[in-house]
């Protein structure tokens, strides 16, 4: 199922609250009471067209985005580092979040920022300790992520929370897919309609059983929390006023503008 996070158009005579739905193949969006990672999936008999929508992230974590650096080889050798011997984990603050369409808004203090795209999950329990046969177990889907980086900021600090940290820093979205499995789907991003970023889910060092397990084994994670995977090389600075897309097979595509530099 793919679970979306909307607002309704006024015309739509649904309010004006943030909604969840299930988006079906028809393109209309059953509407859903409560908020399916705490309260469970329960359609309400409202439907409405996804015309008459604005999708929004499908998840505000209220705890932590949890962020995996050089989870690719590839990305690891044009950063100048080696195949890391465990996850780098870090985290990114849940007001970074913003949703499909909204603006990246950069920082008057970032010379430049720069895109990378990665695969999301979406934690739908508590937990601590998982173990890898049971990781599917605490998920509740998938979904995509922008993980916007200051460059400069991150080779100027030593570390990364200031450059990952911004407000609209982490776009998520279109929606969360709870039946998909990660396996060789294409991850690709696109700047103004060229490709920049172009692998396969397969190509990550650690997969996902392995993140969870290893960061489960540090913290306890919550329903709604967020773990980013980690980019594929290619990575590259974001143009003012470019159009940043990132697309995984079966996930659709997280389209975003990017704001006039300050």
């Amino acid at each position: 199922m793919r679970v979306v996070r909307f607002t309704p158009q006024p015309d739509a005579g649904l309010g004006t609250d943030p909604l969840f739905g299930i988006l079906e193949e028809d393109n209309q969006i059953s509407i859903i009471s409560g908020d399916p990672i705490y309260h469970g999936i329960q359609k309400t008999a409202a439907k409405v067209e996804l015309t008459k929508v604005r999708l929004l992230a499908p998840v505000i974590p209220r705890s932590k985005i949890v962020a995996v650096g050089k989870n690719y080889a590839d990305h690891a050798a044009e950063m100048g580092g080696v195949v890391p011997d465990e996850p780098i984990i870090f985290l990114k603050p849940n007001t970074a979040v913003i949703g499909p369409g909204d603006t990246i808004v950069w920082p008057a203090m970032a010379p430049t920022i720069d895109y990378e795209a990665e695969l999301a999950i979406v934690i739908g329990r508590v937990c601590k300790e998982v173990p890898k046969e049971r990781v599917k177990d605490v998920i509740f889907g998938y979904t995509m992520a922008n993980d916007v980086t200051s460059r400069e900021l991150q080779k100027r600090d030593g570390q990364w929370m200031r450059a990952k940290s911004f407000d609209t820093f982490c776009p998520l979205g279109p929606w969360i897919e709870t039946e998909f499995v990660p396996g060789t789907q294409r991850i690709t991003t696109t700047l103004n309609g060229e490709i920049k970023q172009d692998a396969k889910l397969s190509d990550m060092i650690f997969k996902v059983e392995d993140i969870v397990h290893f960061v489960t084994q540090v913290m306890t994670l919550l329903p709604g929390d967020v773990i980013i995977t980690g980019t594929p090389a290619g990575i590259g600075p974001m143009p003012e006023k470019s159009t940043i897309a990132i697309s995984i097979e079966g996930l659709g595509q997280l389209t975003n503008k990017v704001s006039a530099r300050p």
